[in-house]
């Protein structure tokens, strides 16, 4: 049995108690320790390791997680697009670039980046929280994070949306020759 995967042998509450914290008492014996409720994020991190770990296990042949790359993790992304529900353009449709089409489309539906990129930090933290070694780390593989970098442009184009960073207008100080005060322009 590999020693960073879980066995999916048990219920779905086996896999809850090996993400839950345990409140330990300040060294009196008369406070019983008591589980911790995990957060809405733990909880989403738990059943996107638990799938992950369940389709390394349904992977013609079976995989690891010690025999999982980049290229694993690539698949499931691409497995996971079946159940998208965000419309990506495709260059002949003719609402390419459009955030709002005006009619339906045969487009297909997509993960969407954003959900993509949330779900490969949660992975890419639950690995090393159940023992990977974070320079082995398939989430953070460099085609991984290049694999979404495309996405996300490929999206932005083909929905009108931009991913870019707005730039912040700048205020620079400028002096004025017969008096010490300083006027503020806005620089383009």
């Amino acid at each position: 049995m590999d020693p960073y995967s879980q066995s999916n042998n048990h219920g779905p509450q086996d896999h809850f108690n090996s993400f839950t914290t345990v409140a330990s008492g300040s060294g009196s014996s008369s406070s019983p320790a008591l589980p911790t409720t995990p957060s809405r994020y733990e909880n989403q991190k738990r059943r996107d390791w638990n799938t992950f770990c369940q389709y390394l296990k349904n992977h013609h042949p079976p995989l690891f997680l010690s025999q999982c790359s980049g290229a694993n993790v690539l698949e499931f992304l691409c497995y996971l697009d079946q159940f998208g529900k965000t419309k990506v353009h495709t260059l002949i449709c003719p609402f390419y670039g459009h955030p709002n089409p005006p009619a339906p489309c045969p487009c297909p539906l997509r993960q969407a980046w954003g959900s993509l990129d949330a779900l490969i930090g949660r992975l890419r933290a639950a690995y090393e929280e159940n023992g990977g070694a974070p320079e082995t780390n398939p989430f953070g593989d460099r085609s991984v994070k290049f694999y979404l970098r495309e996405i996300r442009d490929l999206q932005s184009k083909a929905r009108g949306i931009s991913y870019e960073k707005k730039k912040r207008k700048r205020l620079a100080p400028q002096q004025d020759g017969n008096s010490n005060i300083i006027e503020f322009q806005e620089r383009e």
